[in-house]
């Protein structure tokens, strides 16, 4: 981008809810209600980028390196979902695990990264 592109770049609203949601939720709610609203947040973006790196390949000959962002996305982690079940099954056995509120959180996170690829392509949600 050059120095007039940036002068008059203008951020996409629908881009900056999903950020500004995790950085709430960040500042904001239980860490144990995050950590599960997170991890299932992520296993959804991990098929998004198998996806993604997928058609870029397939439809548009992309190369491995074109496409290294969206594999590393795509992989498991399973160190962290260890940590993220063993953070999980303290809270709960801690009785600090609120289930309805991690599930609105993550529905929210859901709702929040939809609008974002949404309002890259154009389209309203």
């Amino acid at each position: 981008m050059d120095e007039r592109g940036e002068a008059s770049y203008e951020p996409l609203p629908g881009c900056q809810a999903y950020p500004a949601y995790v950085a709430w939720l960040a500042l904001n709610a239980s860490p144990a209600d995050v950590v599960l609203a997170l991890t299932a947040n992520f296993s959804a973006w991990g098929g998004y980028c198998a996806t993604i790196a997928t058609a870029l390949r397939e439809r548009y000959g992309f190369t491995e390196e074109a496409c290294a962002f969206f594999d590393f996305f795509a992989q498991p982690a399973p160190e962290l979902d260890r940590l993220a079940v063993a953070a999980v099954e303290a809270a709960l056995n801690a009785g600090r695990l609120d289930k309805e509120r991690a599930h609105e959180y993550g529905r929210l996170l859901q709702h929040y990264e939809a609008s974002f690829w949404s309002a890259l392509s154009g389209v309203s949600p």
